[in-house]
């Protein structure tokens, strides 16, 4: 089994990212080839970089940083689930990144994202050219919620459409895929 991390971006009281993001779990956990955790950032609640090295040197010196590490190395696979904030993915996610160098390269990543009009496009397109530089390779298939709001019912609950299902779907098989390969990648050094 390959060890698939779903991150969610939103920290803020009253988000939303935590439903999509188990929304999205509970879906890859229908799949055997992954084995899933979800990371909730605003249950990390990593602070600002506050390591004195660089994170290509890997000589972390918080706990936090430690633990962040240790979850984010043994992952084969993530899914991202991000919100727009200001025509871009929240802070604390670009801040969950920069924490780390190494951990992060030669895994595949699927997007989720939500927002207002347009579906939070903007966000996963501007984290897919960031995921890039930590050697992260992005898939093409993804997951997008316009007015994601409507899609939460009356007792809170997070309630797709079957065409959501489907993409859904259709992304974690590709992401299986691409794990498979960047593995031979990431162990021929």
């Amino acid at each position: 089994m390959y060890n698939l991390k779903i991150i969610t971006s939103t920290v803020r009281p009253g988000r939303k990212g935590p439903l999509v993001a188990a929304w999205i779990a509970e879906i890859a956990k229908k799949h055997e080839e992954f084995n899933v955790e979800l990371l909730d950032l605003g249950d990390i609640k990593l602070p600002l970089m506050d390591e004195a090295n660089h994170p290509t040197m890997q000589k972390y010196e918080h706990e936090h940083t430690k633990k962040w590490s240790a979850s984010i190395d043994e992952a084969d696979a993530f899914i991202f689930v991000t919100a727009e904030y200001d025509f871009n993915y929240p802070a604390p996610l670009r801040n969950a990144l920069e924490y780390l160098f190494h951990e992060w390269g030669y895994k595949a990543a699927g997007i989720v994202s939500y927002g207002g009009i347009s579906a939070g496009t903007r966000a996963a397109n501007s984290l897919k050219a960031d995921l890039a530089t930590f050697k992260i390779v992005p898939i093409y298939e993804a997951v997008n919620f316009p007015l994601f709001t409507q899609y939460i019912n009356e007792e809170g609950e997070f309630v797709p459409t079957d065409s959501a299902y489907k993409t859904a779907e259709n992304m974690i098989r590709e992401l299986v895929r691409w794990t498979k390969g960047l593995k031979i990648v990431k162990e021929s050094k």
